[in-house]
């Protein structure tokens, strides 16, 4: 006889074929009994375990020529020998099973023996199949001393696996068309029109609703319900969830038959999670925005990408990249979005973000996931991306924005994005760190003048400072709300005569959590960066006021007190009111104050400058312009703005004993101011030769550490000048 290992392949083909064919009830008898011959055993039965667990039924059974065991008998013998007090259930089995003399163990069963032995069943080998149901496939064997060979073992197990496989495909199958009868069902009972689409982009089936507003027809190509323009969108949204990049996906078209111009959302889930059948609902937008609650607690309701929750989650979920190739991600921020819903209102703005998502889709690769993060931010998550692949979907996306035109109720708006690019460099980088990356490279590409994308770089200065600016704004947020700053002073003193009192500038020191004082130009930076200056602009003044409350003597020996205005605060109009009634509040005082503006936000924002000046001249105010010749190009708006002192920048003043130029340009500011009848005041006096110089040049005050250095307010007790003039005769 031949090795039976060598009958095992064609053993398992052939049972092979029978589950590929059949199921578990077709001709399955005929394949226990080659299965039988090739193990060289007198029969094999398949038993199912019910529900009640000691209940067995014989599905199938091959015995040899002869015996005397019908299946019934079959079925009953078996059932009493699994619930035997020395044998354990069958539905117990985890591992095979050998009873070599079922005699030996059936010795108190006399019933039992009687027909063992009129079967002449002597060994028995028993192999449990794991499944949704419990199936044994057993061997028998009459009498017969020879051991069970581990190679006929063998075989029944991988047997008994295919059984099992076939008993889940089986069990799969069920399900696939419980389901697709379950969702047949829902799917006519739904009030919006509704799809089944199957691989070839054919509607299978739909709903009343779908027959009675689109004219849908069986077997009709998806593709004609869109223009052709919108058919290349369409093909990626299926192939989003058909590719499994999404569990759903939708997009905002026209659909021909509609009965409405209006864009309709046409969102896209998988059938059954097969990647072929597709269900598709269609949804007017504005009845959708108005009334229908999200889709998905993972998807956003107003444009169906992934919400910020669900994109981090797919960013885990991401697969490994192949060698020389990295994950990316993109943080979008829409530029000037909130004109778009000033002027022509939130729908339209909620329109716009709509439009965006759609065109990003389009300009990604297949697998690229789109999500909207929040507001007007987008994200893009590339898995498996070169940097050269990522720097140029970053260009396209950028330039197919920017030629994207946006019209609501005739009404025409630009469109353009910024965008951030981050690279993950360790596997062990978390999304929340990538994002906060690309975050800080958009923000550099909105300050190099938006409509670009920067990359980011752990080693970019560019990037450093701003990381450096963002910690300092976290800092100024705390200050403010804790009170950790001090006002400092500095005099400004008079070069030709005495003054009246005493003349200073109120400067600024932020009081770290160990007590450091830290100086403006490291914190100030970062507050006109993120937009932080008009609070701390709020704080000075509210705090001086205070303070020159609490010492209205000293406040009233004073000539005058200076304070600076950042440009953003000066183009602030919730700033300008809140400074209009905070000074008609103390009236005591606002004679003495002097407001000092910088040449550069005079400059660029005229009609600010002007507008503050009407404001503060009336209630007693002066008005200094700082840093002036900085620019050098404000000599014909001095015109334009009624100023009391001119601060001549320092850049002029430091050398001024030595470079001629400078002190040409001292001397034509001087002339300018007496023509114009303003006052001269120099900064960065270092020296008193400096002063003596300035004294000569017709300066008319002085300031700078060769005259006082700053010191803090709440030190000061005197109102009365410094006289430092003396020191120049």
């Amino acid at each position: 006889m031949p090795n039976s290992k060598q009958h095992q392949p064609y053993l398992l083909q052939q049972v092979l074929a029978y589950l590929c064919d059949g199921g578990l009830d077709d001709e399955l008898d005929a394949v226990l009994e080659n299965l039988a011959v090739d193990v060289n055993c007198d029969g094999l039965f398949l038993l199912r375990v019910t529900q009640q667990r000691r209940h067995l039924v014989v599905e199938a059974m091959s015995q040899t020529q002869g015996a005397k065991l019908s299946r019934k008998d079959a079925e009953r013998l078996l059932t009493r020998l699994a619930n035997h007090r020395r044998l354990h259930s069958y539905a117990s089995l985890k591992t095979p099973c050998i009873v070599d003399d079922l005699n030996t163990i059936i010795d108190d069963d006399l019933a039992i023996q009687s027909q063992l032995d009129a079967v002449q069943i002597r060994s028995v080998l028993l192999m449990p199949i794991s499944g949704i149901d419990t199936y044994i496939l057993g061997a028998y064997r009459y009498d017969c001393d020879e051991p069970w060979h581990e190679d006929k073992i063998e075989a029944l197990r991988l047997a008994s696996h295919l059984v099992a496989f076939k008993q889940e495909l089986i069990r799969q199958r069920s399900i696939v068309s419980n389901n697709e009868l379950v969702c047949a069902e829902h799917l006519y009972r739904l009030p919006m029109p509704c799809a089944h689409i199957d691989i070839d982009n054919k509607v299978v089936r739909f709903n009343v609703s779908a027959e009675e507003t689109l004219h849908l027809q069986a077997m009709q190509e998806v593709l004609t319900l869109v223009n052709r323009r919108d058919e290349a969108l369409l093909l990626d949204t299926m192939q989003l969830v058909r590719g499994q990049v999404l569990e759903q996906a939708s997009c905002e078209l026209v659909i021909k038959p509609s009965p409405s111009p209006a864009p309709s959302r046409l969102t896209f889930l998988s059938l059954s999670g097969e990647e072929g059948p597709l269900l598709m609902f269609i949804e007017p937008i504005e009845e959708q925005l108005a009334t229908a609650p999200p889709i998905s607690l993972h998807f956003d309701g107003l444009t169906g990408l992934p919400n910020r929750s669900y994109f981090e989650a797919l960013y885990t979920q991401a697969k490994p990249n192949r060698q020389g190739r990295s994950t990316f991600v993109a943080f979008i921020n829409l530029d000037r979005f909130q004109i778009v819903n000033n002027v022509s209102g939130h729908k339209a703005g909620d329109r716009l973000l709509c439009e965006v998502a759609a065109r990003l889709g389009l300009l990604v690769r297949k697998d690229d996931v789109v999500a909207r993060l929040s507001g007007d931010e987008f994200g893009i998550l590339m898995p498996d991306i070169d940097m050269a692949i990522a720097q140029q979907v970053a260009q396209r996306i950028c330039h197919a924005l920017s030629e994207h035109e946006f019209v609501w109720n005739e009404r025409k708006h630009s469109v353009s994005i910024s965008l951030g690019l981050a690279r993950c460099d360790v596997p062990e980088e978390s999304i929340s760190e990538l994002l906060r990356s690309a975050s800080a490279a958009c923000r550099i590409a909105k300050e190099k003048g938006r409509n670009g994308w920067y990359l980011y770089q752990a080693d970019d200065p560019t990037l450093d400072r701003l990381n450096t600016d963002m910690s300092a704004s976290v800092d100024i947020i705390g200050a403010l709300s804790k009170d950790q700053f001090e006002l400092y002073f500095q005099p400004i003193e008079p070069l030709m005569k005495e003054s009246e009192g005493l003349h200073l500038e109120i400067l600024l020191r932020m009081i770290s959590d160990d007590g450091e004082l830290i100086a403006p130009g490291i914190f100030l930076p970062a507050a006109e960066r993120f937009n932080l200056v008009s609070k701390v602009d709020k704080w000075v003044i509210d705090h001086l006021l205070r303070w020159g409350a609490e010492h209205l003597s000293l406040w009233q020996a004073m000539s005058m007190i200076s304070v600076n205005l950042s440009a953003l605060s000066i183009g602030d109009k919730e700033f300008i009111d809140w400074l209009e009634m905070r000074l008609l509040g103390e009236p005591e005082l606002v004679g003495k104050l002097c407001f000092e503006i910088t040449e550069t936000a005079a400059v660029s924002q005229l009609d600010h400058a002007t507008e503050l000046i009407n404001l503060v001249k009336p209630m007693g105010c002066k008005l200094a312009l700082d840093d002036f010749g900085s620019g050098f190009s404000s000599f014909a708006y001095l015109k334009l703005l009624d100023v009391d002192f001119v601060k001549i920048d320092g850049q002029f003043v430091q050398n001024l004993c030595e470079d001629k130029a400078d002190q040409a340009i001292v001397n034509a500011i001087v002339q300018l101011g007496r023509d114009m009848e303003f006052e001269i005041i120099a900064e960065f006096v270092e020296s008193v030769a400096v002063g003596r110089h300035l004294k000569e040049l017709g300066v008319d005050y002085g300031q700078g550490y060769g005259i006082a250095k700053p010191s803090s307010l709440n030190g000061l007790t005197s109102g009365n000048s410094l006289a430092w003039y003396q020191q120049l005769s």
